[in-house]
């Protein structure tokens, strides 16, 4: 199988638009895939003097995704390292998130090779420069974790959440939301019962001052922490006193 190989005279999208839909249509027969193929490439030339960053992102990744399974992982990083630098050309937030999130989406769709799904998302992640952009693809990151049951490529990553709330400087909701979530990827990882719980009850902390209405969505977490400290009242004790 021929191996994407960028070379230094020519922009690295076309060859693998090309290497990605001659894959896709393979199994057609060269009177189909041929013409295919020609349309793709003719297309994504005009995206790329076009500048429109987002349908071109949207032609690559879906050629990509049909091949995924069909392809060594050398190839696959090589394939999704030329279409996260797609985000490179946008100087818009708006449109930097946009790309980012049809790029996330689509890989954290399937569940096939997720550690190098979330290689991937974590390649992406460092090529973005708005907090909005990376907060969205880090939480599809901690999504794809759960859900593919690799959360021990993404622990290390919970040591730098103070930061990242700095960077980000996300809203209550979303902070809501990340805690949750964080918490639940710990106690799949099995890593650290305390830590677990540490995330939370920073969870519970955001309804502080809030109305009744709004507190109630946290009842079941609630629940869910006092079982975990009466389970373990020694592990918690210092935890427990500092949100009391």
């Amino acid at each position: 199988m021929t191996t994407v190989v960028p070379t230094s005279e020519e922009d690295p999208v076309l060859p693998v638009v090309r290497f990605t839909a001659e894959l896709s249509w393979a199994d057609a027969g060269p009177e189909v895939a041929e013409p295919q193929v020609t349309r793709l490439c003719m297309e994504a030339q005009q995206y790329m003097e076009m500048e429109r960053w987002l349908d071109l992102a949207s032609l690559m990744i879906t050629s990509a995704e049909i091949v995924f399974s069909k392809v060594s992982d050398k190839d696959l990083e090589c394939i999704f390292t030329v279409i996260c630098n797609l985000v490179s050309n946008l100087k818009n937030p708006n449109e930097e998130l946009e790309v980012a999130k049809l790029i996330s989406t689509k890989i954290t769709q399937p569940t096939d090779k997720p550690a190098m799904r979330l290689k991937i998302l974590f390649d992406l992640y460092n090529l973005l420069e708005g907090p909005d952009s990376r907060f969205f693809v880090y939480m599809q990151a901690l999504t794809l974790a759960l859900n593919g049951a690799v959360t021990d490529h993404i622990v290390s990553s919970f040591k730098k959440i103070d930061s990242f709330l700095k960077e980000w400087n996300i809203g209550i909701k979303d902070q809501r939301n990340l805690c949750l979530t964080v918490a639940n990827v710990l106690k799949e990882n099995k890593s650290s019962g305390k830590d677990s719980f540490k995330f939370l009850t920073k969870y519970l902390a955001t309804f502080s001052g809030e109305d009744s209405y709004v507190m109630s969505e946290a009842k079941e977490e609630a629940v869910h922490a006092i079982v975990e400290f009466v389970k373990a009242p020694d592990t918690f004790q210092v935890l427990f006193m500092k949100i009391v």
